[in-house]
């Protein structure tokens, strides 16, 4: 019987953490694509729980959200929709935080010596602007903050070409067909491209783009978003996402 209970006890660990381990669904922005996949992995490394990403713009995942999508966590690029998740009662209570915050470039795959990318920009000598859609992307937003603030925003409008979100914009200057584009400082850094011809864009220029992740009320018994969001909130990760180019924000776990 000693001995019978003794295995019984041993499965009983054997199992435990099989069943415990969790799959969660995490919808992120996608300018946090390479910063979240970083992060993953560290946590990954440490948990029994397995994390499935998807990449978008944080309009259209707010959209999905209302409308019923399986997600358990959402990483915004702003502020603003996890806000609005939070009003219509659809987030875990007290789980809205500030992960990160964002830092915009004006960026060009094009090697140009004679010229910086801020004079360039302010003396228009450049055919084509990329900007992510400001109407879905907080990037965006901060995009034409910019432009408003540098008075160039009707000076440069009939060159704009709007990509859906950063990593859209991304392409279409790594392509090297659109000259200039306002896209992450942390996808600059990411990709180790031509990281002479880019211009920090001053944070006074615009507001500050503050990233918020929301807990859905989908996955409250999900015990392996719970587990996500406080690794997000520990210094390890605090250290990987200043590193990748943001400036991140520290919380008391849940």
């Amino acid at each position: 019987m000693k001995i019978y209970r003794l295995l019984l006890a041993i499965s009983f660990l054997i199992v435990v953490p099989k069943v415990l381990a969790e799959k969660v669904f995490v919808a992120v922005a996608s300018n946090f694509s390479h910063s979240m996949q970083t992060l993953v992995q560290e946590f990954e490394s440490v948990s029994e729980h397995k994390v499935v990403l998807t990449f978008g713009s944080s309009g259209k995942f707010y959209a999905q959200i209302r409308q019923g999508a399986p997600y358990h966590l959402f990483f915004s690029a702003d502020q603003a929709k996890p806000l609005a998740l939070e009003k219509d009662g659809l987030i875990v209570n007290a789980s809205r935080f500030t992960y990160a915050i964002g830092r915009l470039v004006l960026w060009s795959a094009k090697t140009d010596p004679l010229q910086n990318i801020e004079d360039r920009f302010k003396s228009h000598d450049f055919k084509k602007l990329a900007l992510p859609n400001p109407k879905l992307a907080p990037y965006g937003q901060a995009a034409m903050q910019v432009l408003t603030h540098m008075n160039l925003l009707e000076s440069t409008k009939a060159k704009w070409i709007q990509g859906e979100n950063v990593s859209q914009v991304y392409q279409f200057v790594g392509s090297g067909n659109v000259d200039l584009g306002f896209v992450a400082w942390s996808q600059v850094l990411a990709k180790q491209t031509n990281l002479e011809q880019y211009w920090l864009v001053p944070d006074a220029y615009h507001q500050p783009i503050k990233q918020d992740v929301v807990w859905l009320k989908r996955g409250k018994s999900n015990l392996g978003a719970k587990a996500l969001l406080n690794f997000v909130r520990s210094e390890k990760a605090k250290a990987i996402i200043i590193e990748q180019g943001y400036s991140a924000v520290q919380r008391a776990t849940l």
